[in-house]
C-alpha cells in the first residue's frame, strides 16, 4: 500500500472510497484565498519534484505539518496564492526527469533554484499541471494544443485528449491531466476512461509505454486538481 497521496476533498464519493483503498489519502479542504472551484486542488497548492513537494508560502501549516510527520519533504516557495490570474499559476507546473514545464515567466523562483536553464521548457499555458502529466520523460498526455505542439518540437510523444469531455465545476469544462495522477506505471482517473472519445487511441498509447489505467470510480471524468502519489 501507498503511504501518501494528496487529493481534492470533494472528489466523487465512490471515488474517494477506492483512492482510500490504495494508501493513505490526505485530503485537502477548501481555502478561501483561492477561487473556489481550484480551492483544494493539489496541483494549485503543490509543485512536486523528484525530492518532494515546494508549496505556496500561505499553503496551510496544518497541511505542511501533517505531511511532514508522513515523511513527506516539502520546502517553501516564495510567492503566495491569490484569488486571481497569475496569482492561482505559480506551482502548477511539471517535473519529468530533469526537465520543467511551465510558463517560466510566472515560475515560482523556488522552484526555478531546482532546474537549470537548459532544462526549462517555456509553453504559455501557465496551467501547466492541469493540462499536461509525464507517463515517462519522453511521453505526455495532455489537453493544450500550444503543450502539445511545443512537446514534440522537443521530440516528445504527446498524446492530446479534448478537455470538453471534462467536468470542472463552475468552468464550461476541465482538463483530462488534473482527473489523474500517475504512479508505479499505472493512471489513476477520476471518471470512466470509457466515456472518452479517443479512448481507443489512447488505451493503445497506454499500452505502448508499458502503463495501464485504473477508473477510480464510474461517473463523469471530473478534473480534480491532480492526485498526487507522493510516497
Amino acid at each position: 500500500m501507498l503511504k501518501v497521496i494528496i487529493a481534492d476533498s470533494r472528489m466523487p464519493e465512490k471515488a474517494k472510497i477506492t483512492l482510500e483503498s490504495l494508501g493513505n489519502v490526505y485530503w485537502l479542504e477548501p481555502q478561501d484565498f483561492v477561487y473556489e472551484s481550484i480551492a483544494a486542488h493539489p496541483d494549485i497548492f503543490f509543485f512536486q519534484h523528484k525530492n518532494g513537494l515546494i508549496v505556496a508560502p500561505n499553503t496551510p501549516e496544518k497541511w505542511i505539518r501533517d505531511l511532514k510527520k508522513q515523511g513527506v519533504c516539502i520546502e517553501k516557495g516564495i510567492k503566495p496564492l491569490g484569488k486571481h490570474y497569475p496569482e492561482t499559476v505559480f506551482y502548477n507546473a511539471v517535473a519529468s526527469g530533469n526537465k520543467l514545464i511551465h510558463n517560466i515567466k510566472l515560475t515560482d523562483e523556488t522552484i526555478l533554484n531546482h532546474f537549470k536553464k537548459p532544462n526549462r521548457i517555456a509553453v504559455k499555458q501557465a496551467y501547466t499541471r492541469c493540462n499536461l502529466i509525464a507517463l515517462n520523460a519522453t511521453n505526455y498526455i495532455t489537453s493544450d494544443r500550444n503543450i502539445q505542439k511545443k512537446l514534440e518540437q522537443q521530440g516528445f510523444d504527446v498524446f492530446f485528449i479534448n478537455p470538453q469531455q471534462i467536468v470542472l465545476p463552475h468552468h464550461e469544462y476541465g482538463f483530462f491531466p488534473g482527473c489523474c495522477g500517475f504512479f508505479d506505471h499505472t493512471l489513476f482517473v477520476c471518471g470512466n476512461i470509457e466515456q472518452l472519445a479517443e479512448k481507443e487511441a489512447f488505451e493503445i498509447f497506454l499500452k505502448k509505454n508499458d502503463c495501464q489505467y485504473i477508473n477510480l470510480y464510474d461517473g463523469v471524468l471530473t478534473d480534480v486538481g491532480s492526485v498526487f502519489f507522493v510516497l
